[in-house]
């Protein structure tokens, strides 16, 4: 009862050829077609375009943070007379 048999199938090609025509359906066909060549045509052009790449961006290091840290040896303290 659910499935379409040949009977079935027939009819419905009529039925659309009816609501169509002959002359409109075969106008869709070759739309469809020229739209199917379009594609493809579309897609050799995107594989056949060299790929260049993005030119590197230079990253800016910020300057480095002072340390907590004394680097230097401390200098010798001096006496309030100025001798050490």
């Amino acid at each position: 009862m659910g499935s379409l048999s040949l009977p079935h199938l027939i009819i419905l090609a009529l039925v659309v050829l009816v609501l169509f025509g002959r002359g409109r359906i075969s106008e869709m066909m070759g739309d469809f077609g020229k739209g199917i060549k379009s594609f493809k045509q579309g897609m050799t052009e995107e594989t056949d375009r060299p790929v260049t790449a993005p030119p590197p961006q230079l990253q800016q290091s910020a300057p480095p943070a002072p340390s907590a840290q004394p680097t230097a040896a401390p200098a010798e303290q001096q006496g309030p007379s100025g001798n050490a």
